[in-house]
């Protein structure tokens, strides 16, 4: 497909946070008719429906079909880690491209919360980067021990500049009505935080959450006859990195999952300067030290000075390039396979200029970016949307 071929014109989301009062077919159901209300479409008119599911594996599409009664329709599941979502869309972006359905569905769902998952879980025995003793802040906090090596952060430098990114979040999950965390942090909250892996402490690192998102897409041409402002799709892209090669050339600071998935979302979309021609963007941020080698990786800024950048508040909701408008993972929380629809929502209502708080809305934004990062190995998801075609 091309850019601007195809449309959503309806998006939900359900509260996140820990959620007790429901089940995950509860939050299904909550998003997915915010999704019809504000299509204004009844469920008869989805022909194909796709859903992200990262985490539980006794979950399978007839969980979506069953819940939302889609019968008659194929109704797929997909399971990519922390990607689930994103690619749940990307899947109904295609399907609809494809000319075989003219309106299709994505929803991402998890419900964590009553698993007692604890987000410290090494890997399953299925790939052998998440060996026994790996856990997921364990992972990352590599990542920032050797950014700080390779760029000569001390200790305490290092963990500043990355807790600034920590604070930027939190103030903006504030604002944020369905965010899970509502709360204000200082620099010294985050760097006096109990460390979880060190350099990581409590505060660089996201909650698990339930919740659910939803996205009805259609094509580009029909998309006005549902509504009068559709959200255009610019650009995706996807990548994994191969773990072999991963190894042997792998420097904990960049990865081609991250890079690849950029470059061909920009060039779909005609992006050559993703700095000054993306609005607004929503990165994975399940740790902050993350969503610093995200700029880093996307061309935001160049190799070694994301520092600059969060020093000068260019990230920050009235910066250059706001990040995280609505608190990242961080804050709006990590639902696994609800991730990647939920920052795909808040790009689509930013465009919109719907933002559900107006103190967080990023001025005469015309693009955005959505992404998720998951693994090991790693998988890159990346959506840029529109308001206007061109």
């Amino acid at each position: 497909m091309k850019k601007d071929d195809i449309a959503i014109i309806g998006m939900g989301c359900s509260k996140f946070g820990e959620r007790w009062d429901c089940g995950l077919s509860d939050l299904i159901i909550e998003a997915a008719y915010e999704a019809y209300e504000d299509a204004k479409i009844g469920p008869e008119q989805i022909e194909v429906a796709y859903f992200g599911n990262g985490f539980d594996h006794s979950v399978g599409a007839t969980a979506l079909a069953d819940t939302l009664k889609l019968e008659g329709i194929p109704v797929v599941r997909n399971e990519n880690y922390c990607t689930s979502g994103h690619i749940a869309l990307i899947d109904a972006i295609q399907a609809v491209a494809s000319g075989r359905y003219k309106v299709a569905m994505a929803v991402g769902a998890e419900k964590l919360k009553d698993t007692g998952y604890p987000g410290l879980g090494a890997g399953r025995g299925t790939s052998p980067v998440l060996e026994a003793r790996r856990t997921a802040p364990g992972s990352f906090s590599m990542i920032a021990t050797r950014y700080f090596h390779e760029y000569g952060l001390s200790y305490e430098e290092g963990k500043r500049v990355i807790g600034k990114i920590a604070v930027k979040n939190h103030k903006n999950g504030l604002l944020a009505p369905k965010a899970h965390f509502h709360k204000l942090i200082t620099l010294e909250d985050v760097v006096d935080a109990p460390i979880i892996a060190k350099p990581l402490g409590l505060y660089d690192c996201c909650g698990n959450s339930d919740g659910a998102a939803c996205a009805i897409v259609t094509s580009a041409d029909a998309a006005k006859t549902f509504r009068d402002d559709p959200i255009y799709v610019k650009g995706y892209g996807v990548a994994i990195d191969a773990i072999l090669p991963m190894y042997r050339r792998f420097d904990w600071t960049r990865f081609e999952s991250l890079q690849k998935s950029s470059r061909v979302a920009y060039e779909m979309a005609g992006i050559k300067n993703p700095r000054e021609e993306i609005d607004v963007a929503e990165v994975h941020d399940c740790f902050s030290i993350t969503e610093l080698v995200i700029y880093e990786n996307f061309g935001f800024c160049d190799y070694g000075k994301a520092r600059e950048d969060i020093d000068a508040g260019f990230f920050e909701l009235d910066g250059g390039l706001p990040v995280n408008v609505d608190g990242g993972l961080k804050c709006f929380g990590h639902p696994v396979g609800a991730s990647g629809i939920r920052m795909t929502y808040e790009i689509y209502k930013q465009l919109q200029e719907k933002v559900d708080n107006p103190d967080r809305q990023v001025k005469n934004a015309r693009r955005g970016m959505s992404h998720t990062f998951g693994g090991a190995p790693q998988i890159s998801a990346v959506l840029i949307l529109g308001n206007e075609k061109e």
